[in-house]
């Protein structure tokens, strides 16, 4: 008899709802509001209270009514801000190569949330001595590096093998949560159309000119037909570190930018090992400068990295690896240009992009659900997905837990002694965080997670027929797709640019 597959759930909402599922805040606003229609009643002024009672209605209805996944007071105020910044013409952007005003070509050149990214070489890492590249975020104070990883996959892999490998990532992020060193871990799958470029570069070095001209004939029809169906994958991790609590250690360690660098090559070392350990990759190569700037390249301009595996397998030296790269100097990684972001896409130079996160679902997940988000549906289009994870230290897990707990029983108090139904969904949340209190005494880590999704299609594309699909893939997968409307060039960088850049920070975060 065949096991089931593992399922994996027990993930609750980000903030849990004091009462009825709405805040402390909204409550204490919507109370707020309705004060003038009680001292009406208690003044008997009833022109005054049917004058007000609209308003009330609306105040409620602005607090409670989701529009597209957020209040209707966050939508008006996300509204605002997108219009008096397209108004100011703050939302376009064009590189300063394209208007020939490059200081430092060794320097990012970034749109939007990423304009703050600023790259440093670090000492030599590891066996081979690479100088892989600190990412350092002004903005958000943040630290970051990134490695190309491989890995065998789980499409042949037994169920006993899946959990292995479940099991691993989630002792990786419990010793991070015990460390409370790193913030963040993002896991980034590409699936792009194959270019061919690593065959064409091994046919020009290896096919005969005197072979026979049918062959030669054959096999560039062959070639032709298969890479027009073909797809290739690529995978980043990228972790994430904060100022704040990387300082002290820096300074420990010698301060500075070097400082810094030998903190994070310890936990690159315990983030490698776990990696080719119990997770099952069989590669991970922490990125230098020009591999990075490869890396967000490609994630602009999915068509570019032909010709950087062209160059690269043209340099004297090279050795005609896949993770090669000539000639990318970071100050050209990003787009020539950026227009103005539309309410529900994204364009950047030639292509368009649609970003969606994606809603887990109360019943859990097997292994391998995502893979239908990663199938393109169409011949040429790009498909990225970004899994963020956030290990949570004992301390803040424990307030967090303890919040939790307190908001989900005073609310199955109040719907009891007010005499109101406790409906599933109620009972289900609140049995949840039991659970995950349990957990926690147990050792176990509490975990923050979110997916983002995209679809990088080419501009002459119908970019709304692509963003249909993407949806379609998610909704055929078990889960629920959510437009990020009036953000679509920061959902792009959750989606496809590896840099750790996607997962709002809440504001009890030190």
């Amino acid at each position: 008899m065949t096991e089931p597959a593992t399922r994996y759930a027990g993930w609750s909402r980000d903030r849990q709802g004091w009462f009825l599922g709405q805040t402390a805040g909204t409550w204490i606003t919507g109370t707020a509001a309705g004060l003038p229609v009680l001292l009406g009643v208690g003044a008997h002024r009833w022109l005054f209270v049917a004058a007000w009672l609209p308003l009330w209605a609306a105040v409620i209805a602005v607090l409670t009514v989701p529009v597209r996944g957020r209040s209707a007071a966050r939508w008006a105020t996300d509204s605002l801000i997108k219009t008096v910044g397209d108004v100011m013409l703050w939302t376009s952007w064009q590189g300063r190569a394209c208007t020939g005003r490059v200081e430092d070509l060794n320097q990012p050149d970034l749109p939007g949330v990423l304009a703050g990214i600023h790259s440093h070489d670090g000492p030599r890492y590891g066996v081979s001595g690479a100088r892989v590249a600190l990412i350092q975020d002004r903005i958000a104070q943040t630290w970051a590096v990134v490695a190309r990883i491989a890995h065998p996959g789980i499409g042949l892999a037994e169920l006993d093998e899946r959990d292995l490998m479940g099991a691993g990532l989630s002792e990786l992020l419990e010793q991070l949560s015990s460390a409370e060193l790193v913030q963040l871990v993002a896991l980034q799958v590409r699936t792009m159309p194959d270019d061919g470029a690593e065959r064409a570069s091994w046919q020009r070095h290896h096919l005969r000119p005197d072979a026979p001209r049918l062959a030669r004939q054959v096999t560039a029809d062959l070639d032709a037909a298969v890479t027009r169906a073909g797809v290739r994958h690529e995978a980043f991790i990228t972790v994430v570190v904060r100022e704040q609590r990387l300082k002290g250690p820096a300074k420990d360690a010698g301060g500075g930018v070097d400082g810094r660098a030998r903190v994070l090559h310890g936990v690159m070392s315990e983030v490698e090992r776990a990696l080719l350990g119990g997770i099952g990759c069989t590669a991970v190569d922490w990125l230098d400068a020009p591999a990075l700037a490869a890396a967000i390249r490609t994630g602009y301009a999915p068509e570019d990295r032909a010709g950087l595996i062209d160059a690269a397998s043209a340099a004297p030296d090279n050795r005609g690896g896949a993770g090669a790269t000539v000639g990318v100097p970071m100050g050209l990684a990003g787009p020539g240009s950026a227009l103005r972001p539309g309410r529900r896409h994204y364009q950047h130079d030639a292509w368009s992009s649609v970003s969606c996160t994606v809603v887990l679902p109360d019943k859990g997940v097997v292994m391998g659900a995502f893979a239908p988000l990663l199938v393109p549906a169409e011949a040429g289009e790009r498909r990225c997905v970004t899994f963020f994870y956030e290990p949570i230290g004992q301390h803040r897990a424990e307030k967090l837990i303890g919040g939790g707990m307190m908001s989900a029983d005073l609310s199955q108090t109040l719907l009891r002694r007010g005499g109101f139904t406790i409906r599933a969904r109620h009972r289900r949340e609140t049995d949840r965080v039991h659970r995950q209190d349990e957990r926690l005494a147990t050792g176990r880590a509490l975990v923050r997670s979110a997916v983002a999704a995209a679809v990088t299609v080419p501009s002459t594309w119908s970019i709304s027929d692509a963003g249909r699909r993407l949806e379609s893939s998610i909704r055929g997968a078990g889960f629920h797709p959510q437009r990020l409307d009036l953000a679509q060039d920061a959902g792009f960088v959750a989606a496809a640019i590896p840099l750790g850049i996607g997962l709002p920070r809440r504001r009890s975060t030190p």
